[in-house]
């Protein structure tokens, strides 16, 4: 009799094992890499939403500024337009605002909270006043409304401009984003009225 070896051979159990570890392994890094896109995905979304906020508030802003008019740049309300070149605060009477009346007068300020500033918003002249920006928009003393030509026309031809320009930084999640927006508004009622010969 005659011993036959065999020689064929199948999977042993230690193969099976480095190969079922191997394709986990993979699964976990495949499983990481789409959790991590997803986190980022969902960081970038929330960032979004608030610059979406800070966009939202110097649009409201522009459009306010461009239908008012009698600009004052300075603190407290006054009946009388003044332009400024650094201010925190501007005052303007509404699109339907009657003029003469401080009470009606809608304002904004860049107030200072006391780390950072925050952007205010009041439609009551001053007596009441709502913040505009989130907790996670900090803004800086760079800050500024810039008013010319708010004086009465005395033979000026400049028409009221305003230049709101809003510096700061966005704190979320412990990361901070630097910011720097500012846009131009000139009002849309005319004050020049030019007689013709």
């Amino acid at each position: 009799m005659q011993n036959k070896k065999n020689n064929q051979s199948g999977y042993t159990i230690i193969e099976t094992m480095i190969s079922i570890t191997i394709f986990l392994v993979v699964i976990m890094i495949g499983m990481s890499a789409l959790l991590n896109v997803n986190l980022i995905h969902k960081k970038s979304q929330d960032m979004r939403s608030i610059l979406d906020n800070l966009s939202f508030i110097m649009e409201d802003m522009s459009r306010n500024l461009r239908t008012g008019y009698d600009y004052y740049c300075g603190s407290g309300v006054s009946e009388i337009p003044l332009s400024c070149e650094n201010g925190k605060t501007l005052f303007f009477e509404e699109a339907t605002g009657e003029t003469g009346k401080t009470d009606d007068q809608w304002g904004y300020e860049i107030k200072f909270n006391g780390d950072t500033y925050d952007i205010n918003k009041s439609t009551d002249g001053g007596s009441t006043w709502i913040q505009l920006n989130p907790e996670e928009v900090k803004l800086s003393s760079d800050s500024i409304f810039i008013v010319t030509g708010a004086e009465p026309p005395n033979g000026d031809l400049q028409q009221p401009y305003v230049i709101i320009k809003l510096v700061g930084e966005i704190t979320y999640r412990g990361v901070k984003s630097p910011f720097s927006l500012q846009t131009s508004v000139s009002q849309r009622k005319s004050d020049n009225i030019v007689i013709s010969p």
